[in-house]
């Protein structure tokens, strides 16, 4: 026969893992607005192959972006530079410029500044 105290162990074991194992609900955040929108649309169909998909993490090769600057946005997507007395997250020169993007980085901040 099963001890009361080693049965309420088991008890508490099984409501621990019921607790722990069911899903998680987001925090849920405010819409975007129709700038930030376009923004998201394209820096996910731009950014992530080297930054990660969700901009306050770092990329497999870019870093975070949430929170980037149009200034700093502008010049290192169109020069390949940095504004001057900006200092880089990160050291390596592989960003290419994308030119193409010019009139989508006003979108862009928008959504990395959420």
């Amino acid at each position: 026969m099963m001890s009361q105290n080693k049965g309420q162990k088991i008890i508490f074991l099984a409501l621990f893992l019921l607790i722990s194992c069911r899903p998680q609900t987001e925090t849920p955040t405010a819409p975007l607005s129709e700038l930030a929108q376009a923004g998201k649309t394209s820096y996910l169909s731009n950014c992530i192959a080297c930054h990660h998909s969700d901009p306050a993490q770092n990329g497999s090769v870019g870093p975070a972006l949430k929170g980037t600057s149009y200034e700093v946005l502008y010049a290192k997507v169109m020069t390949r530079s940095y504004p001057k007395g900006y200092k880089a997250k990160r050291t390596t020169e592989m960003m290419p410029q994308m030119p193409h993007l010019e009139t989508e980085l006003k979108g862009i901040e928008a959504f990395l500044n959420q």
